[in-house]
């Protein structure tokens, strides 16, 4: 185990239960006058009526630290000080490094976790709204994936509903081959903006439109054929920006609106004979408990309407109940906007009253702000309209593309443009998560570009300089080496080192990935502290050379594994 944090705590939670009698958080963590601090004392002091500080003093003296801690001390109200052993470091980062996933464990019972995420609509651009979904839901997959959970993602489109009815229309009266090749180049506003301006002008289209509805939810077959085809345009489309992006949703994870069609049905059975619906002025409500509007009136959830359609609630009932109960999902995560919190806590509310969320299964809203233009308004175009994802993407490449070419003009072209891909697409990525994903945060070529600060080129810049050093002494590192800590520097880069695995631990239970960036930030800073005051390829004898290599090439290997978990390369040249 090189997990610091835990291996200390799990020590200190056995001290503190025999002074308790049960089991107790020690309540490990960094400190700034110690190398870790426990204030598991504070909180006992009242249940078993002592001072703090005489708890912790006798914590203390039962803790097993002895191969671990050079010096521990009670400080302040009942605070524990720690200071590591320089060997024990040394051991742990030699553990580490051997190890290829840097300390950080499978989970000890492995999930079904459901990530739902992502949500373009056919026939409409995915646009910069869609960006924060599909980065979070990314990140999320990548990580608990990492941690040998079963992840399936789930891409719910929207592709279904009144809206097809002059979709299909429209593509009839371009005729299937044009409307076709419309979609596959990726005019899907075009066409969609064809299709509503004839709706809104033409009564006979509507006319016509209204009547393809009724065809489609009849499941008239050439009605299906068409509206078929307008789906796999768009999924294709679809599938050609994730692949932009470098993000690993396929077309194995589309599971649009339709895919619940034929549970509609039994979910508003079972609701019904669990007694959770009502008659509403002519439709089917649920009416979760711990809701009610302005006037004090209990809120409902449409399941049915009262033409006999269903409502966004019963896709979304339909859903929950198929993924705990057909594909025994644990975990559902749904990565949606904020706005939608009342509407998904009303959804997850009822599917506890039907029992289908109970303990240990749960699902959570991933909630996440907007991405906001210098204006302080939603990222918007000039003309006021949303900006297209992929333009955004290649937008990102091309003033990566000028940025690599003036700092690095000895790259060959291909290694040039394959660096502005990555260092483009990882800026936009890498903005998107480094700050809490609750909060709006303002889209900055300038910021998000540079090489220097809070920026995922940073943290890239500082994993190709490390790998220039290998490429400049002509080694490879030893990853047996004897670790040597003699200068602070080391010792400093060998503690921001060992905390990776607690934060990938946190970043699986938290989904707040600006923890991850932070901790990639803070390795860098130790790294160029270190490299500044302990020289490598010129260090006084083979062992702290070897030492120091390592100590490089461990930091790199973190580096880069922090940021694949953000769906983040890390180019070995810039």
């Amino acid at each position: 185990m090189t997990d610091l944090e835990n291996l200390l705590g799990q020590r200190l939670a056995d001290a503190f239960a025999a002074v308790a009698g049960e089991r107790v958080d020690p309540v490990v963590r960094r400190s700034q006058h110690a190398d870790f601090q426990a204030d598991g004392a504070l909180p006992l002091a009242r249940r078993l009526g002592r001072a703090p500080r005489d708890i912790a003093a006798e914590a203390l003296g039962r803790a097993e630290l002895a191969d671990l801690v050079a010096a521990a001390e009670v400080s302040g109200p009942g605070f524990i000080n720690l200071r590591l052993r320089d060997d024990a470091l040394a051991g742990l980062l030699s553990a580490m490094s051997a190890d290829d996933r840097l300390g950080v464990p499978v989970a000890a019972a492995p999930e079904t976790v459901i990530i739902d995420y992502s949500h373009p609509n056919v026939a409409k651009e995915m646009h910069a709204g869609h960006l924060r979904s599909t980065v979070i839901g990314d990140a999320a997959a990548r990580t608990l994936s990492r941690l040998g959970h079963d992840v399936r993602r789930a891409n719910h489109v929207g592709d279904w509903g009144t809206p097809f009815g002059m979709l299909i229309e429209h593509l009839l009266d371009l005729g299937e081959t044009e409307a076709a090749h419309e979609l596959s180049v990726g005019d899907l506003n075009g066409f969609y903006q064809g299709a509503r301006a004839k709706f809104d002008a033409d009564p006979a289209f509507a006319e016509r439109s209204r009547l393809r509805v009724v065809a489609l939810q009849s499941g008239d077959a050439t009605t299906l054929r068409l509206w078929r085809l307008l789906v796999d345009e768009s999924e294709k489309y679809f599938l050609a920006v994730y692949d932009k992006l470098g993000v690993t949703l396929t077309a194995d994870d589309f599971f649009g609106e339709s895919y619940y069609n034929d549970m509609l049905d039994p979910v508003v059975d079972a609701l019904d004979g669990l007694g959770l619906l009502r008659d509403s002025d002519g439709a089917k409500c649920t009416f979760p408990a711990g809701f009610t509007g302005r006037d004090g009136e209990p809120l409902p959830i449409i399941v049915r309407k009262r033409d006999g359609g269903y409502g966004y609630g019963a896709t979304d009932l339909a859903a929950i109940r198929h993924r705990t109960q057909d594909l025994k999902a644990t975990r559902l995560l749904y990565v949606v906007g904020a706005p939608q919190h009342q509407h998904l806590t009303m959804v997850f509310q009822t599917a506890r009253e039907a029992g289908w969320l109970a303990a240990p299964v749960r699902a959570e809203h991933i909630a996440f702000g907007q991405v906001l233009g210098a204006d302080g308004k939603k990222l918007a175009s000039r003309a006021g309209q949303s900006v297209k994802l992929v333009e955004l993407l290649d937008e990102a490449v091309a003033r990566a593309a000028a940025i690599v070419a003036d700092k690095n003009p000895d790259l060959d072209a291909d290694t040039q443009a394959e660096v502005a891909r990555m260092v483009g697409i990882g800026a936009i990525k890498y903005v998107d998560l480094s700050s809490d994903r609750i909060k709006d945060y303002t889209f900055d070529w300038d910021r998000m570009l540079s090489f220097s600060g809070d920026t995922g080129a940073y943290l890239q810049y500082t994993h190709a300089r490390i790998c220039s050093i290998f490429r400049r002494g002509g080694v490879a590192p030893d990853r047996g080496a004897a670790v040597l800590l003699a200068h602070p520097a080391e010792r400093a880069l060998a503690m921001e080192l060992l905390g990776f695995p607690a934060v990938v631990a946190e970043a699986a239970r938290t989904l707040q990935f600006h923890r991850v960036t932070g901790y990639l930030q803070g390795l860098a800073g130790a790294y160029t502290a270190f490299y500044d005051a302990c020289p490598v390829l010129k260090a006084d004898g083979e062992r702290l050379r070897a030492s120091r290599l390592l100590l490089c090439d461990l930091t790199a290997r973190t580096v880069a594994q922090g940021l694949a978990l953000l769906g983040i390369e890390a180019p070995e040249r810039m």
